[in-house]
């Protein structure tokens, strides 16, 4: 979850900072054409996850799992939850 979540980022941090400028101030498309779905099919992904970790962990939704989603809906979110709540998940 927490790759997904990292790849969620980045694939954001690639779309907002060189693939809508190449596209508004060069005229060259390309790049949001072919990472735009990758990354929404990224962001479905780790809501998904987010919802099975959430249950297959116990997290209460009213206090973890909701803050897990959301943080998917704003802009670099899955970097500051990965910090805050999913470093500390135990897997095994």
């Amino acid at each position: 979850m927490r790759i997904i979540g990292f790849l969620e980022g980045i694939t954001l941090l690639i779309l907002v900072f060189v693939a809508v400028p190449l596209k508004y101030y060069f005229g060259n498309p390309s790049l949001t054409k072919m990472l735009g779905p990758v990354h929404g099919a990224i962001f479905l992904l780790f809501l998904f996850n987010s919802l099975s970790v959430g249950v297959e962990q116990g997290w209460k939704f009213r206090t973890t799992t909701w803050k897990v989603i959301l943080a998917c809906f704003i802009p670099f979110g899955t970097f500051y939850i990965d910090k805050t709540i999913l470093a500390k998940i135990k897997v095994g």
